[in-house]
C-alpha cells in the first residue's frame, strides 16, 4: 500500500465553535452535511452513503476544541492515520475557523481537497454560514 500524505486544510466558518463542534462530533450533526446517515453504537460510529458503510472510532476529542476519528479497516497501517476536525478562534478577531485533517495517497490529494471542500461547503449551509 502506498504511503499517505497529510492533508490540512483551513475554512473560515461564521457560526460559535459549540455549534460547529455540535455538527462534528455527533452522529445527528454529521448526518446532516458529512454521510447521508451516521450511527453510534459502543465506541464505534457507522457512516453510510448510499450503499456503502465505513466505520470509525473517536480516539481524541476536547468539547468545542477538535474531535479525530480514526477509520476502523483491515489494513495494518490504520494507527497511523486519522481524520480530524479542529476548531480555532483567533484570540484578536474572534474569527472562528474549522481545520480539517486527513490522509490520502499522493495521486488522490487533489481529489480528497475538493472532497472536502464540497462537504464543509455543505456544512456551512447547515450552518446558515455559506
Amino acid at each position: 500500500m502506498s504511503e499517505k500524505k497529510k492533508l490540512v486544510l483551513e475554512y473560515d466558518i461564521l457560526a460559535s465553535p459549540s455549534l460547529i463542534f455540535r455538527y462534528v462530533s455527533t452522529p445527528f450533526g454529521l448526518s446532516e452535511w458529512f454521510a447521508d446517515n451516521v450511527r453510534f453504537r459502543g465506541e464505534k460510529y457507522t457512516f453510510i452513503w448510499e450503499d456503502s458503510e465505513e466505520y470509525a472510532i473517536e480516539i481524541k476529542r476536547k468539547t468545542n476544541q477538535f474531535i479525530r476519528y480514526q477509520w476502523v479497516t483491515d489494513e495494518d497501517d490504520q494507527s497511523d492515520y486519522y481524520f480530524e476536525f479542529r476548531i480555532e478562534v483567533d484570540s484578536i478577531t474572534k474569527d472562528v475557523s474549522l481545520v480539517v485533517t486527513d490522509f490520502a495517497i499522493q495521486d488522490e490529494l487533489e481529489e480528497a481537497e475538493l472532497l472536502w471542500n464540497s462537504l464543509i461547503q455543505d456544512l456551512k449551509s447547515v450552518l446558515g454560514s455559506a
